[in-house]
This record gives C-alpha cells, sequence and structure tokens, in this order.
C-alpha cells in the first residue's frame, strides 16, 4: 500500500544509506573470488562430513550400549539358572549365546574405536579447510584495503587537482 508520498514501501530506500555510489570510486573485483568460493564450499562439505560422522559414532555408541547390556543379561541369566535344574544342552546354549553377545560387543568396541578415528580425521580435514578459507578471506582483505586505499589516493589527487585549479583561476582572473 503505498504511503503519503505515492511509492510503495518495499520500494523506497533505506534511511541512512546513500542512493548513489561514490562516483569517484572504481567497484572491487577479488581475481581469486571463485578459489574463495570453492574453498567456502570444500569447508561446508568438511564440516558436514564431520557432523555425519559424529552422528554415525552416537549411533554406534548406542549400539555399544545395548550389546552391553545383552551381555550383562546373558550373565545374570546363567547366573539365575532359570526356574529348574539345566540340562547339558541348556547350559551349552547358555554358552554359546554368552559368547556370541559378547563377540557383538567386541565388534560393537571395535566400530566404536574406528569411528573415533574417523571423527579425528575428518575433524583435523575440517581444520585443514577453514585454514585454506582463511588465508584466501586475508588475501581477499588485504586487496579490498589496498584498494580502497588507491582510491582514496585517486581522490584525494583529484580533489587535490580541482582544489589548485580553483585557487589558480582566483588568482589569476
Amino acid at each position: 500500500m503505498p504511503g503519503r508520498t505515492g511509492v510503495h514501501p518495499a520500494l523506497r530506500s533505506r534511511q541512512g544509506r546513500p542512493t548513489t555510489r561514490n562516483v569517484d570510486a572504481t567497484p572491487f573485483r577479488f581475481g581469486l573470488e571463485r578459489v574463495r568460493e570453492l574453498r567456502e564450499h570444500d569447508e561446508d562439505r568438511a564440516r558436514e562430513e564431520f557432523a555425519a560422522s559424529l552422528t554415525r559414532r552416537e549411533r554406534d555408541a548406542a549400539a555399544l550400549h545395548a550389546a552391553s547390556e545383552l551381555v550383562r543379561q546373558a550373565r545374570d541369566a546363567r547366573l539365575d539358572g532359570g526356574t529348574g535344574p539345566l540340562t547339558g544342552q541348556d547350559l551349552i546354549a547358555q554358552q554359546a549365546w554368552l559368547e556370541r553377545v559378547e563377540a557383538d560387543r567386541r565388534k560393537a568396541e571395535l566400530e566404536v574405536a574406528r569411528r573415533d578415528g574417523e571423527i579425528e580425521s575428518r575433524r583435523q580435514a575440517l581444520g585443514a579447510a577453514q585454514q585454506r578459507r582463511e588465508v584466501v578471506e586475508r588475501l581477499k582483505e588485504r586487496h579490498r584495503a589496498q584498494h580502497q586505499a588507491a582510491d582514496a589516493l585517486r581522490s584525494a589527487a583529484a580533489l587535490d587537482e580541482m582544489a589548485l585549479a580553483i585557487h589558480r583561476r582566483r588568482e589569476h582572473p
């Protein structure tokens, strides 16, 4: 809905922001912008892989906990002896079950240890990707500062020339 000025609010310029840019300033273009974007993308991918490995590690830790609980239950069942006397076959079956769940627990422990190694390697890859991106970011900021300094020098020189020309006109009418 247009306001008092008849201009739609979305089309009005924001307060405090100039509607024109400095005419003397040349736009800054970073020559390695594509490289910076690629490094940023690599960092994002490394961050996602790190997060995924953390998720897998949590899942494997839960599986280890469940396997440890099964081992505890199998040991308790063997110690309780059930409701009545056990036959030789029952004892063999209980022992086989206990050995199987203990083997599953050992596999789960190995998987958690493997995931811990994977997490560490993903953490290092993420750190390296962050460093590579930050190097390009610092270079970009340095180039931007140099560009702004050069623009300021050009603007100062132009202003000096104008002031000198005005001074000469006043002195020599």
